[in-house]
């Protein structure tokens, strides 16, 4: 193990924010709650934000940007979204400073208070909807399928590097249609792209379901979630997406003139990721040694590391690699050919290990006489001496391999810790000694849900989607229930 990083077993919260760090992904800075996100972090995050925006793209949606701002009336109209909201805000009361004439330093200027005070946006529903007002007049306007790539800031008390922050990066999609059976549709649709790009990008299996009624995004009829499960036996929500009914178009008075000539309020959704994946992607992969990357998104695939002695010996190994980093490339495979002579070849594996990059290439001079490299895997860390010819493609194939195998070994771990649970004891045991998720009888109601989670700190992190029914006990109440529900603690 690297010293330089914590074991999990050891103290796991230590290990997760030790891997951010040393794996060079962000740092704290100097305002409380926020982060520099540094450019590998960034890196994997542009991967992370140009597949979805593909994805998105594909499934009809366009880009647009709208203010940081929002008058604080606007949060005032649509009642439960600013109970949601009101304890996470920032607000903006004046627009100017200037130097105390008493010498104390730079102070507010009180002639520059404003009058609306300004919200910085916790999330964007209010300010669009009144923009959506201008643009929606007919039916023939929707639907309307925008997404914003941002930021947003939550007033969080306790924040954690990526899981959560004063201040993230995400994109937010704001969708209005003519129906409600649309709408649902569109809310569907979007969290199975959510689903597809974690699982098959991101090599997190997840479980998709819908939240309770105390577990709603604030101000939606539905809320619908994806959940992942970390290694240290906690879930995470990987990302939502809400069917809002027609309450916030009532709110800020948003019809269309539908096909029967007459007024209607239009059905909307909002759905959103963030910089969390991040986070998730770390605590679902990783070992003591560092970052554990999927290939599909890592910002560095292979990196190329000559082992040679003298200048003569490191221009025969340049020639030699040249044409593989360029095959590497044609086949759209990020490299690095590190061949810095400021640290040993050592200390650069080490180094590309910690920051989960998925293959390390080491080449020498008898290794180009014999023909052969030495290929290093992150997810096993097995090492294979490979020939030359053909390597380009060897490669390639392997990063699939990386891949599938890192999902594989993530879902075997997910699937090893959904237990069914029929009785309080067992719920109370399981929670503390294995974690994992709790498949178990809830009563349906917002008093069980709140008790179970007030002693135990677990909350029903979904009703999984074709939930099957069946009838049974609630492990708390005892009182009859019609289906299992998933709970677990949580990020």
């Amino acid at each position: 193990m690297s010293k330089e990083i914590t074991s999990r077993n050891e103290d796991y919260a230590q290990w997760y924010n030790d891997l951010i760090i040393k794996g060079g992904l962000a740092e704290n800075s100097a305002v409380r709650g926020c982060m520099v996100i540094k450019p590998y972090g960034f890196g994997l995050w542009e991967n992370m934000r140009d597949q979805l925006d593909r994805m998105f793209k594909e499934t009809g949606h366009v880009n647009a940007y709208f203010p940081l701002f929002i008058p604080k009336s606007f949060l005032s109209k649509e009642a439960a979204h600013v109970e949601g909201f009101a304890k996470e805000c920032a607000v903006v009361t004046h627009y100017r400073l200037m130097n105390d004439p008493n010498g104390n330093g730079v102070v507010v200027d009180p002639e520059s208070k404003l009058e609306e005070e300004l919200i910085i946006r916790p999330t964007s529903e209010t300010i669009i909807w009144n923009t959506y007002k201008d643009w929606i007049q007919s039916y023939r306007d929707l639907p309307l399928l925008i997404n914003q790539w941002a930021n947003v800031v939550r007033w969080e008390m306790r924040t954690r590097l990526f899981l959560r922050t004063a201040e993230f990066l995400w994109q937010e999609g704001h969708t209005a249609h003519a129906s409600k059976d649309e709408a649902i549709e569109e809310t569907r649709r979007m969290l199975d792209v959510y689903a597809d790009f974690v699982e098959n990008y991101m090599a997190v299996p997840v479980i998709k379901g819908v939240k309770t009624a105390s577990e709603r995004f604030a101000g939606a009829e539905d809320t619908y979630c994806i959940e992942a499960m970390m290694q240290d036996g906690k879930a995470l929500q990987a990302g939502t997406s809400h069917f809002l009914g027609q309450n916030f178009a009532k709110a800020f008075d948003v019809k269309f003139l539908n096909t029967h000539n007459k007024q209607e309020y239009v059905w909307a959704t909002s759905w959103g990721v963030s910089t969390r994946l991040i986070g998730a992607l770390v605590m679902a992969h990783s070992d003591d040694e560092g970052l554990i990357l999927p290939p599909r998104i890592a910002p560095l695939q292979v990196v190329i590391v000559p082992i040679f002695k003298g200048d003569e010996q490191k221009g025969f190994i340049d020639n030699t690699v040249r044409p593989v980093i360029q095959s590497l490339r044609e086949l759209g495979i990020s490299v690095k050919y590190d061949d810095s002579d400021n640290n040993r070849p050592g200390w650069k594996f080490a180094e590309y290990e910690k920051r989960g990059v998925p293959v390390r290439i080491a080449i020498g001079q008898r290794d180009i006489e014999n023909n052969v490299v030495e290929i290093a895997r992150r997810d096993t860390r097995e090492k294979s001496s490979v020939s030359m010819e053909g390597l380009a493609f060897y490669v390639k194939t392997l990063l699939e391999e990386i891949q599938l195998h890192m999902y594989n070994k993530a879902k075997g771990y997910r699937d090893s810790v959904i237990t069914e649970v029929n009785t309080w004891e067992e719920f109370e045991t399981l929670l503390d000694t294995k974690g994992g998720f709790l498949s178990a009888h809830w009563d349906g109601t917002a008093e069980t849900e709140e008790a179970i989670k007030e002693k135990t700190k677990a909350t029903i992190r979904c009703i999984p989607l074709n939930n099957p029914q069946a009838n049974g006990t609630c492990i708390f109440s005892g009182k009859p229930s019609t289906q299992r529900v998933l709970f677990a603690r949580a990020y």
